[in-house]
């Protein structure tokens, strides 16, 4: 499996407060994987460092398979896509005229602006000068900008933040249907029902360090509890283990028809990092 970012022993220190603590991990080519963690754990200076805003302290990182330093270097840089927190936009310019100035250093033709901003559910709104948009338009504009080109890596800092949930969800299934296409999606949130969602894998980082590393799924699994919940008529709710005397409890009241609903007691992604760290995300 190809690597298409590979990190060892990322370091980062801001003068005597070290926000990353020894950071490894790798991504392969066409997933897409979640670095998630409350704010102020990392997420944001390691996609700065990704992209090459910030020097790390120490840690060695490819993109594909090329030092940090090639990023900037043309070619390199139109198979990246970027949205971060100061991704700024042409106040003064329409959305369209917003891309379309981007097409042109991008190199591609316009005639994909419509299909982004469908994408970004803008479409209808593509002539509205910038300068008039709500906080979570400008985002989904920054968002339709970054994808504009069809990246190779699409590097996405909490892209839903500032959004309504139809619109999170029309940003969803579009960055599905990308991910489809080929392209490698690096995204941090805080969000851990978005990461179940739409990530192979994820990482949870908490104060610097990944206490956690694998797909959701596995994850889930590895914190699982014993035990099975049903919901029975009459209000009721019981546990049972998952053994051979939970399955005839359950058999018995699924015999009496006194069962509504069986629940498989495994934990979110949200569970888990509570038990982790004790503490909720913020």
């Amino acid at each position: 499996m190809e690597k298409v970012i590979e990190v060892k022993h990322l370091v980062k220190s801001f003068g005597n407060k070290v926000a990353l603590k020894d950071v490894s991990f790798d991504i392969n080519r066409g997933e897409t994987f979640g670095f998630l963690g409350p704010s102020g754990s990392g997420k944001t200076t390691t996609i700065k460092i990704l992209t090459a805003q910030l020097q790390q302290t120490s840690g060695d990182i490819t993109i594909f398979g090329e030092a940090l330093t090639k990023l900037k270097d043309p070619p390199y840089m139109k198979r990246i896509g970027i949205l971060t927190d100061n991704s700024s936009l042409y106040e003064r310019l329409t959305i369209y005229d917003n891309l379309a100035l981007y097409c042109k250093l991008y190199d591609v033709d316009e005639t994909g602006i419509d299909e982004v901003l469908e994408t970004v559910n803008l479409l209808p709104d593509k002539k509205t000068v910038v300068q008039k948009l709500s906080k979570g338009m400008k985002q989904r504009v920054t968002l339709a900008r970054a994808i504009l080109h069809k990246p190779d890596l699409l590097f996405l800092d909490e892209p839903t933040s500032a959004l309504d949930p139809v619109n999170t969800l029309h940003i969803h299934a579009g960055l599905k249907k990308l991910n489809q296409e080929g392209t490698t999606i690096f995204l941090t949130t805080h969000d851990m029902q978005e990461a179940e969602k739409i990530c192979d894998r994820v990482a949870i980082l908490d104060q610097g360090e990944i206490k956690l590393l694998g797909t959701p799924q596995n994850l889930s699994r590895q914190f699982s509890e014993s035990t099975i919940t049903l919901s029975l008529k009459g209000n009721r709710s019981i546990v049972v283990n998952k053994d051979a005397k939970g399955a005839e409890q359950i058999y018995q009241f699924m015999k009496n028809n006194e069962v509504l609903s069986i629940h498989s007691d495994e934990p979110s992604l949200g569970d888990i990092f509570v038990k982790l760290t004790g503490r909720a995300l913020s």
